[in-house]
């Protein structure tokens, strides 16, 4: 995929921008790029720019325009959310697929369309929007969930019940996860220049790098998995984890030997995940003290409030406030 061969120049630039100054990997670059284009699809259907029944993935938008996009009002986007909802498939090139996308689906695709009008009302220097039409649109309403996460108790049944030919990288990773908290791309993307005495460099998304400094359960199982990796003759020198091919290991590898030592170690592996021991791991560590400023730089989060979902998990120090109320001993009196 190559956005730059079939968008507009008004929409190319916001995506230069995204990419080239904000950083933003080519993976998100290809998101944004998906989402403007099905909403300015849309568009030209529902103002008549086209036939009612052209074929919508065959709507070209490469004449999208100035006057086009400035033209584009709420009750537009809204109407967009509204096909979202209702109309837009779940799943394409399937005969039994389902429609309607769903509201955290919805609400990352508003928020594209919010930045796009922000960035041609304050950043573009091409025919810049005086005002910005959207700015008063509304994101779809989210249900909150709590992440799901093992206990102390199932990390550590985890842990005991590693096993199998690659029993010393699989424990390292699993560690890893549990005590620090790494993406699962972050973990198949680390390098052996990476490792550090008592840290590890992490690349995270956006290529933003960060360290993480870890403990003495991580720095032995890394040492204890090196010792095993040098007998090995990888076909990739750089990579950390190799796969039983003696390359790189893949994301696909990782998520398929976290299940493996779900199931062994009797616990639900359609409940949990590899992105689950993220959610272990921040959880544990909130529960133990460390503050959501210091865990929103470990786990590389860019926003606060992405974090601050940790801290409506209930945990030991919630119980024992509740403990700790004067009239918690009270009782009706006969």
């Amino acid at each position: 995929m190559d956005y730059r061969n079939e968008t507009p120049e008004i929409i190319r630039e916001f995506l230069f921008y995204h990419e080239t100054i904000k950083g933003h990997s080519r993976k998100t670059i290809d998101e944004y790029f998906l989402d403007l284009r099905t909403f300015f699809r849309f568009l030209k259907i529902y103002k008549k720019v086209v036939p009612a029944d052209t074929t919508f993935d065959e709507i070209s938008i490469m004449d999208i325009d100035y006057n086009f996009v400035k033209s584009v009002t709420v009750t537009d986007v809204y109407e967009y959310l509204a096909f979202l909802s209702r109309d837009r498939p779940k799943r394409h090139n399937s005969r039994n697929t389902e429609y309607g996308l769903s509201a955290t689906t919805r609400a990352r695709k508003t928020a594209v369309i919010r930045s796009y009008y922000k960035y041609l009302t304050l950043k573009s220097n091409n025919n810049r929007l005086k005002e910005n039409p959207v700015a008063d649109l509304d994101a779809p309403k989210l249900r909150k969930s709590l992440p799901r996460f093992l206990s102390l108790d199932e990390s550590v049944k985890l842990l005991d019940n590693v096993d199998g030919p690659h029993r010393e990288r699989d424990f390292c990773i699993l560690t890893i996860f549990l005590n620090c908290g790494l993406r699962i791309s972050e973990l198949a993307s680390l390098d052996l220049s990476d490792i550090r005495e008592d840290s590890i460099r992490v690349l995270g998304k956006g290529n933003k790098e960060r360290i993480v400094y870890i403990n003495d359960a991580c720095a032995v199982s890394i040492n204890n998995y090196l010792q095993v990796r040098k007998n090995q003759a990888p076909a990739d020198n750089r990579a950390l984890f190799i796969s039983a091919r003696r390359t790189r290991i893949s994301t696909s590898t990782i998520h398929s030997l976290v299940k493996k030592h779900l199931l062994a170690a009797g616990l639900d592996s359609t409940k949990y995940s590899s992105h689950k021991l993220r959610h272990t791991a921040a959880t544990l560590m909130l529960n133990s003290g460390v503050d959501v400023r210091t865990l929103q730089e470990l786990l590389g989060h860019e926003h606060l409030n992405t974090t601050q979902i940790y801290t409506h998990i209930e945990n030991s120090t919630l119980r024992e406030a509740a403990k700790l109320s004067p009239l918690s001993s009270y009782r009706e009196k006969k």
